[in-house]
């Protein structure tokens, strides 16, 4: 297993993934997507992480760190779309891109680590208490535009 950053010849690995765990249709790869891929490979604090096995990505979690004026200006770090392949889900690919998203958090000196997850299935809410992250502290709300 490797976990690195995101590369530009991931995207399909990684749209692939989504689509397993959304169940929506995926965009077809075109001149707008490639744009938006790219917009987000260049942004310094925007980190789209990457598990691989075998050389397929199998694995993936999108880490963001946000600046802040509060807790001594610390940063504070974001992460969302965490997906991994059904074919390799219990085998440590989930978590591994987890503590690696952590681990830039700390390098970034965030002051807490925010996760959203669209998930209610226990599987999914007990992977994420076991990965060190609790659903008691704060309480999150979507606005969909």
């Amino acid at each position: 297993m490797r976990v690195r950053n995101a590369e530009a010849g991931d995207l399909e690995g990684i749209l692939k993934l989504y689509r397993s765990f959304t169940g929506f249709e995926m965009p077809e790869i075109d001149g707008d997507v490639m744009g938006v891929w790219h917009r987000i490979l260049s942004t310094p604090d925007h980190h789209v992480l990457v598990a691989e096995e075998d050389g397929n990505v199998v694995s993936t979690c999108v880490v963001v760190i946000i600046p802040n004026l509060t807790h001594d200006q610390r940063p504070y770090a974001f992460i969302e779309n965490v997906a991994t392949d059904p074919d390799y889900r219990n085998r440590g690919f989930g978590t591994a891109v987890l503590t690696r998203a952590k681990e830039i958090a700390i390098a970034n000196n965030c002051f807490k680590i925010m996760l959203m997850t669209g998930s209610k299935r226990d599987s999914v809410l007990n992977f994420y208490e076991h990965a060190g992250y609790n659903r008691h502290d704060k309480t999150g709300f979507i606005q969909w535009l």
